[in-house]
């Protein structure tokens, strides 16, 4: 599909796209340049670990197989895009990753999405969809010689692409453009799972396995709830660290938002158009509430914590949906709207939801049309506290040191304004973790990409990592 990349030690990101000093979308700029922008997978923070150390033999052959293996890395993720894997649908992406393990000489096993065992548990986040049927894949790769255990998790779970007039390529179709690949997923994360593999795939050519157990997953619901992860770490999959191979670039993420979804229902008076004065329009109720959590989300941001404090806006508030009426000349007599709104470390989710519902009660009470018919505020999706990691963990700290031998320079450390399955696996499973993977664009958005050289640099850093955090024989 494309050149296959010779060298072993790659650019984290390219350099013609971002400002200087803030390769990979999130190191921070040096004194007197423009930072770099404000998003998500955008964070802002200081440096990792540098490495006086030059990579040593071992570590350079370690570099040079997996870069051979760029070939492989690039077809499995033009296989996973071209997996329509949204929400109910992901079962082909696990199929492809059932494979991938497969090719690799491991067995993975199956996790499946229990309900009853889910709604049970008090980290669940509450859903209203079918889980019956889905799985998650874990395959364990070494352990025999003893050392650290580490789980390197990927979701196979994507965001719909939206049909709009945006997408300038078909999204699930992967498409190379010199060193990009296009395609819903390619960013988020379908190319973290590729570069997991073919740290595999590198290592196990060398005949190298990992003396700590080393847990490979591939999880569904990242999107929505991290349900997914949840089910494996209450099946007993935990370790002594945890590295998610989302795109943010030269960048180690060490906190993270929660993140919170939920609905709130507006019941009108439905009426014929000709006698609107009669009715009770639930649609521009609706906006009445947005508003009134616009206040919320303005009080969130007055005063951030650190490191949120770098950020000029950490806290959004999403209109995400909105479903309401059903006819031209009707006034729609019920609206139903989908928010989605962030929350610090340290703010619990319940505290979010008591302020959320007050402030619709209290807007409700301001006007008597909505007071007639009180608004209903439910959840379905993200109930995710934040989390953070001790910069001078020893999972940052390692990490850090075989990325900066492997890219020549120090990550950055960074917050991030959006959540991931990090929290799931450090507060519930008891397993530090942390983000780290290849340089992307556009994720969840139209035209989204992953720069090809980054994923196989993430394998490199991955497989140094693994060889250091865990041994190998």
């Amino acid at each position: 599909m494309g050149p296959v990349i010779a060298c072993a030690l790659m650019d984290p990101a390219p350099a013609d796209v971002l400002p200087a000093g803030a390769y990979g979308g999130s190191r921070p700029s040096p004194s007197g340049a423009l930072p770099p922008p404000e998003m998500a997978f955008d964070g802002r923070g200081g440096l990792g670990a540098g490495s006086e150390a030059e990579p040593d033999a071992l570590e350079r052959e370690i570099a040079d197989a997996v870069a051979a293996e760029a070939p492989a890395i690039e077809e499995l993720l033009a296989r996973l895009i071209e997996q329509p894997t949204t929400l109910g649908n992901e079962a082909s992406g696990q199929e492809v990753m059932r494979e991938a393990f497969g090719e690799v000489g491991l067995e993975p096993v199956e996790v499946p999405m229990d309900a009853d065992t889910l709604r049970s548990h008090p980290a669940a986040a509450p859903f209203d969809w079918d889980v019956d049927g889905k799985a998650n894949l874990v395959a364990a790769w070494g352990g025999a010689r003893g050392g650290r255990s580490l789980i390197l998790n990927g979701h196979v779970d994507v965001v719909p692409a939206e049909e709009n007039d945006q997408w300038s390529r078909p999204p699930f179709r992967a498409v190379r453009e010199g060193d990009w690949i296009y395609g819903r997923g390619a960013a988020d994360m379908k190319c973290g799972l590729a570069a997991i593999v073919g740290a595999v795939r590198g290592m196990r050519s060398l005949g190298l396995e990992p003396g700590g157990r080393v847990l490979l997953e591939s999880v569904v619901e990242e999107e929505c709830s991290g349900n997914g992860t949840l089910a494996t770490v209450l099946a007993g999959y935990t370790a002594d660290a945890a590295v998610i191979a989302e795109p943010f670039g030269a960048a180690i993420t060490t906190s993270q938002v929660g993140v919170l979804w939920f609905h709130v229902r507006i019941r009108g008076v439905a009426v014929h158009a000709a006698e609107e004065r009669r009715g009770v329009n639930a649609i521009e109720k609706s906006y009445e509430i947005m508003q009134a959590l616009r206040g919320l989300e303005a009080e969130l941001n007055v005063t951030p914590p650190a490191p949120y404090d770098r950020f000029s806006h950490p806290i959004n508030l999403n209109v995400g949906a909105i479903r309401g009426g059903d006819w031209a000349s009707t006034v729609p007599g019920e609206c139903v709207t989908a928010y989605r709104i962030a929350m610090y470390p340290g703010t619990s989710v319940r505290d979010l939801q008591d302020r959320i519902e007050a402030v619709v009660a209290e807007a409700a009470v301001e006007d008597p049309a909505i007071f007639a018919h009180p608004p209903e505020v439910r959840y379905a999706g993200f109930t995710s506290a934040g989390y953070e990691v001790a910069e001078d963990h020893p999972l940052v700290t390692t990490l850090s040191g075989a990325f900066a031998r492997t890219a020549g320079t120090p990550p950055a450390l960074v917050a991030t304004t959006g959540t991931t399955d990090a929290g799931i696996l450090g507060t519930v499973g008891g397993t530090p973790a942390v983000c780290f993977g290849p340089f992307a664009e556009q994720a969840h958005a139209a035209n989204e990409r992953v720069w090809f050289p980054s994923v196989v640099q993430t394998a490199q850093v991955m497989a140094s990592f693994v060889r250091e955090w865990c041994g190998v024989g």
